[in-house]
């Protein structure tokens, strides 16, 4: 990245959690880089847990240089949100693009009242009817009156405040879109009819040797949220069903923190009497690489997963992954061999790795070489690409 004069980045990330997952760290990693050559605003709705989370990333940002800005009052709760407050952003992000030369959003769409460049993290932009499209594949042929008269008032409402729909966004060829797999990458193409932007891998902050570690031949292994959504009592069934097909004493071991408390004493009755199954928590640093270095295979279940940042940890950990044929975990595992169909599907093929070492070896293999694609390295490398393009546009 060159050029002169010192071009301004405009930079919006929602906030930082108490905890720091793969997505922080997308931020934090753009603002070192832009740093280098360009003045640098990151705009966050709160900044509480900041500098915390430079600290635990251990990324080089220059502080001192750095204009950070809170969008939201300071009495925010980010679990809390509303309308006004959406307009309050929109306003202070307008007046901030004003003066930068690049606007870029980290967290899906942001409207900057001007061109920018969108990272996708999710299919949850806050468009509902791509949402649905996502899960369903496809657009009804009559969209409920409620909904009709709902995305009526609200395009209205930001006319009237001067502000754009999520698909007048999309399809703005003045925008830069990033889609996280190629994946969503499609299904924009299919439900919006096209976009100006390409494919960015998400970086995934998991990176460690897993050769010459001892493994649990029997563990599999499940890491992220314990919810509903992901499909939890599909992957306790196949490894179930696993054990029945290949004779093996296989263990499931499902670290993540639970969704409720009425759905950790939902998985306690479904687990009732299953000594093989056990739920660790949520895990952090040490405990989390101990976790995943533990396990020999892992299940992912979930088949609307924008890109699967737990996939790609399984790989790095030398743990081979059985995912859905369908949707990012299939684009990130990259294996016919390893999707399913459906859950009997599934099953055989963690019985199969189970008594086919051939297999399991070939597995191993392929696994590894995959888990290059998402090394920190490889990501840095793609990071300096897109942003040099970008800077340089």
């Amino acid at each position: 990245m060159s050029g002169n004069p010192v071009k301004k980045v405009l930079i919006y990330y929602r906030y930082f959690g108490r905890t720091h997952g793969g997505g922080d760290y997308l931020p934090l990693a753009f603002v070192a880089e832009l740093q280098k050559q360009c003045d640098v605003t990151l705009a966050l709705d709160w900044t509480k847990y900041f500098h915390q989370a430079v600290e635990f990333f251990g990324i080089p940002i220059d502080t001192s240089r750095l204009n950070l800005v809170m969008l939201m009052p300071k009495d925010y709760n980010p679990t809390k949100h509303s309308a006004r407050l959406s307009l309050l952003r929109f306003r202070k992000l307008k007046k901030l693009a004003e003066t930068a030369d690049i606007c870029i959003a980290c967290d899906n769409l942001m409207d900057f009242g001007r061109p920018a460049h969108h990272f996708l993290s999710s299919a949850a932009f806050g468009d509902a009817g791509f949402a649905d499209y996502v899960k369903t594949h496809r657009i009804p042929a009559a969209v409920p009156l409620s909904r009709r008269l709902r995305d009526l008032a609200d395009k209205c409402l930001r006319v009237v405040l001067g502000m754009r729909t999520r698909r007048e966004i999309i399809c703005n060829p003045k925008e830069h879109i990033y889609p996280n797999s190629r994946y969503i990458a499609s299904l924009l193409l299919e439900y919006y009819g096209g976009f100006n932007g390409s494919v960015f891998y998400p970086p995934t902050i998991f990176d460690i040797a897993a050769d010459g570690v001892e493994k649990d031949p029997l563990k599999v292994v499940y890491i992220g949220r314990l919810i509903a959504d992901k499909r939890i009592a599909d992957i306790i069934s196949i490894v179930e069903r696993a054990r029945e097909l290949s004779g093996k004493n296989i263990t499931l071991s499902m670290a993540g923190s639970m969704w409720s408390e009425e759905y950790r004493e939902k998985l306690e009755k479904l687990t009732s009497g299953m000594d093989w199954v056990d739920f660790p928590g949520e895990l952090h640093g040490a405990e989390k690489t101990k976790f995943l270095l533990s396990g020999a295979y892992a299940v992912h279940a979930m088949r609307e997963e924008a890109f699967g940042i737990s996939i790609t940890e399984y790989l790095k950990a030398g743990i081979i992954p059985v995912v859905p044929d369908s949707g990012g975990a299939c684009e990130v595992a990259d294996d016919p061999e390893l999707s399913f169909r459906d859950n009997e599907d599934a099953a055989g093929i963690l019985a199969r790795l189970l008594e086919d070492p051939e297999f399991r070896e070939r597995q191993r293999r392929r696994c590894a070489e995959r888990a290059g694609v998402f090394s920190r390295e490889s990501y840095m490398q793609r990071q300096h690409k897109i942003l040099k393009e970008i800077v340089g546009s």
